[in-house]
């Protein structure tokens, strides 16, 4: 295992009921009430764990895409998006809960091919892929 020094640090703090209370991060700007879905028999008034682990992941994403694409000569545009989708449901594995995330890069004006491995080295490099790799399904998709 890699030993992380780490450069920042944030905190959050959970209270309530969890998928049904509120959520505020160390710096307050994070501020939610939580509800779990209508799908999963919630009100859907508020915000849930799959969410906000959705906005990160992609915000994330999106930084490891520019960084590995700039860092191999080939910069991706500055209108390059990524979507993650996060999905939630039962783990036949042990009868709890498992994640699936799926991820789509959009790389406008590059080919195909070249947009897949851009995608594939940014999986490779991003922090969140890494952390979950193993752990949960990921499906990738490329948009050009």
């Amino acid at each position: 295992m890699a030993t992380i020094d780490p450069v920042y640090t944030i905190a959050s703090t959970a209270t309530g009921g969890g998928r049904d209370g509120q959520v505020v991060s160390q710096s307050g700007q994070i501020d939610l009430d939580l509800q779990p879905p209508k799908e999963m028999g919630g009100s859907g008034d508020g915000s849930n764990p799959e969410e906000l682990f959705s906005a990160g992941y992609a915000a994330c994403f999106l930084g490891a895409l520019r960084a590995t694409s700039k860092q191999a000569g080939s910069p991706v545009p500055d209108d390059s998006t990524v979507t993650v989708a996060v999905g939630i449901g039962k783990d036949d594995s042990d009868g709890g809960f498992g994640l699936v995330a799926t991820i789509e890069t959009y790389i406008p004006g590059v080919d195909e091919a070249k947009a897949k491995e851009l995608t594939e080295n940014a999986h490779a490099f991003c922090p969140y892929s890494k952390a979950t790799k193993g752990n949960i399904q990921h499906n990738i998709t490329v948009r050009v």
